[in-house]
C-alpha cells in the first residue's frame, strides 16, 4: 500500500508499535485523498514576485492578482522553507524538497562549493528539478525561465531549459514580453514557464517591508500582470492555462531570514481548468509543494526523494 509522507507520518503517530504487528491502517489527512488529474494541463505559469507578505498583498491595490484569487484557490497560510531566504526558498519551490533534501541553505550556494550534498543527483550534480521531470516525462514539452536576480538559476541545471532570460538591475517588463512570446510561440505544445521579479524584495530592503515604496512595487508588478493576462486572453491562451501567483517568503523592517510570521507565511495562489473557484485552501499548505502540484498538473509522477504534497482539496 502506497502511502504519501503527510499520511505515512499520521499513520505511524495513530499506530505506534501496533504497526509491527498488524497491517498497516492508511490514514488520510483531510482533503489529502489523491486522485488522477481528468485533463492534463497545456501550459502551467509560474509568476514569482519575491518578498510577498501576506498583508501587503492584502494591503496593495492588486486587481490581477484578486482576479486569480477569485477565480481560483488561494492559501494566505502557506509556509516557506527555513532559512527565509531566497535561493533556498525558491530552489525548494522547484524542486519539491526543502534544504535539508536538496542541500542549498544559502544565497551564495553554487555547484562548485557544496556543504551538504543533495540526497540524489543528476548526471551533473543538481538535485532533480521539475523541469528536468517535465522534460524527460513528457515528449515535446518546452520549459522556460525568466528572472531577474543573477544567482537564482545557479541551482537549476539549464539543460532542461528551453528557453531563458535573464534582466539586469531589477527589470522585469522585458520578461513580461519574452514570456508572452514564449508561450505565443509554443501554444501548440505544453509548456512550464517560471516569470520572476525581484524588484519587491529589493523595495523591502531599501524602504522597509510594509512601507509605501514596497507596496507601490507590488501594485507596479499587478499591473504587468493584467498586461500580460490581457495579452494571453487576445491569443486565446489564458482559459485553458494553470497560473500560478507564488513568492519565496516575507519580511520585517529591512530584512528577511528569520522566523517570524512575517517572513514565514506566505500567499499561495492557483488558477486553472479544474481549480475551484474563489477557495479558500485551509489545509497545511507549504511552498514546496508548488512543484508537486505542477507535476500533478501534467499527469507526472514525482521523485521519491521529493518531500511536497499536493493540496487536493482546491481541485474541482
Amino acid at each position: 500500500m502506497k502511502l504519501s509522507r503527510r499520511e505515512f507520518l499520521k499513520s505511524s503517530l495513530i499506530g505506534g508499535a501496533a504497526l509491527s504487528m498488524a497491517s498497516p491502517v492508511k490514514v488520510l489527512a483531510k482533503g489529502s485523498k489523491p486522485r488522477k488529474f481528468k485533463k492534463k494541463a497545456k501550459r502551467v505559469l509560474v509568476i514569482a514576485f519575491d518578498g510577498i507578505r501576506v498583508d501587503g498583498l492584502a494591503q496593495a491595490h492588486t486587481p490581477n492578482i484578486d482576479s486569480l484569487i477569485k477565480n481560483g484557490a488561494a492559501s494566505m497560510s502557506t509556509r516557506d522553507v527555513m532559512p527565509s531566504i531566497t535561493l533556498p526558498n525558491f530552489t525548494s519551490i522547484l524542486t519539491g524538497a526543502g534544504p535539508e533534501v536538496h542541500g542549498v541553505d544559502t544565497n551564495s550556494w553554487r555547484l562548485d562549493n557544496i556543504k551538504l550534498a543533495a540526497v540524489e543527483k543528476d548526471a551533473d550534480g543538481y538535485f532533480p528539478s521539475v523541469f528536468k521531470i517535465l522534460k524527460e516525462g513528457i515528449p515535446g514539452i518546452k520549459t522556460g525561465y525568466f528572472w531577474n536576480w543573477k544567482p537564482l538559476i545557479n541551482t537549476m541545471n539549464q539543460k532542461y531549459l528551453d528557453k531563458t532570460l535573464y534582466a539586469e538591475k531589477d527589470a522585469y517588463i522585458p520578461l513580461y514580453e519574452e514570456a508572452f512570446n514564449f508561450l505565443k510561440e509554443n501554444r501548440n505544445v505544453p509548456t512550464m514557464t517560471f516569470l520572476y521579479t525581484v524588484h519587491t524584495d529589493h523595495a523591502g530592503h531599501k524602504h522597509a517591508w510594509m512601507s509605501p515604496e514596497y507596496i507601490k512595487s507590488i501594485e507596479e508588478g499587478d499591473k504587468q500582470i493584467g498586461i500580460l493576462f490581457e495579452r494571453l486572453k487576445k491569443e486565446d491562451l489564458f482559459n485553458d492555462a494553470h497560473i500560478f501567483f507564488i513568492t519565496d517568503h516575507g519580511g520585517i523592517k529591512k530584512g528577511h531570514g528569520g522566523v517570524s510570521p512575517e517572513e514565514m507565511i506566505v500567499p499561495w495562489i492557483i488558477q486553472g481548468p479544474g481549480i475551484k473557484e474563489g477557495f479558500t485552501i485551509e489545509e497545511a499548505n507549504n511552498t514546496v509543494n508548488t512543484a508537486s502540484t505542477i507535476l500533478h498538473l501534467f499527469g507526472q509522477e514525482q521523485p521519491l526523494c521529493w518531500t511536497g504534497e499536493v493540496p487536493y482539496t482546491m481541485f474541482k
